[in-house]
């Protein structure tokens, strides 16, 4: 299954970008480059939903 979210990138003042994604709250990421960001954001996204699936499973009998 393959699921579609949005991506809000920005610049950073400082140098690089940031990016969100208002639909998996506390999903963020950071990079050099806008694909850098991207796939820090991607990654966050997948940890959250790993986290969640994790636990679902711990609450689940035997």
């Amino acid at each position: 299954m393959k699921a579609e979210f949005t991506a809000i990138i920005e610049t950073v003042p400082e140098g690089g970008f940031w990016a969100i994604c208002p639909e998996v709250p506390g999903a963020k990421g950071q990079g050099e480059t806008i694909e850098e960001a991207k796939n820090s954001l991607q990654q966050a996204i997948e940890l959250f939903f790993e986290d969640r699936k994790a636990d679902i499973l711990r609450g689940l009998p035997e």
